[in-house]
């Protein structure tokens, strides 16, 4: 995970604060995989890159459809969306939110 370590990490709480809503949603929002999260240290924690304007990117939830899809479990689709992705010259989430969310997915689908 090359930019995992820089990533600024928020827990169910912070993103309670965040975006407005009870932890059992937010809960339900990383299941339905609106949001991704992975376990660091023990505590359930999301990359902050996986918001915009406090509320989950929009792009995130088709494309961990896809990931998902293609066999990725939820961790390895988070670690990928936050590594430097060389087909993209910039890891997928920073393209995300560069909205080139056809490209992201037709790379994650190659994948498969």
């Amino acid at each position: 995970m090359t930019d995992a370590q820089q990533t600024e990490w928020l827990t169910v709480p912070d993103l309670v604060e965040r975006l407005g809503q009870t932890p059992s949603r937010i809960r339900r929002l990383i299941d339905e995989r609106y949001l991704l999260a992975t376990r660091v240290d023990g505590v359930l924690k999301v990359p902050a890159a996986f918001l915009r304007d406090d509320a989950p990117l929009p792009e995130l939830h088709g494309t961990a459809i896809v990931l998902a899809d293609a066999g990725f479990s939820d961790a390895e689709a988070l670690e990928w969306l936050l590594a430097e992705e060389d087909s993209l010259g910039t890891t997928p989430i920073a393209a995300l939110h560069a909205g080139r969310k056809s490209e992201v997915r037709r790379v994650a689908q190659a994948l498969a």
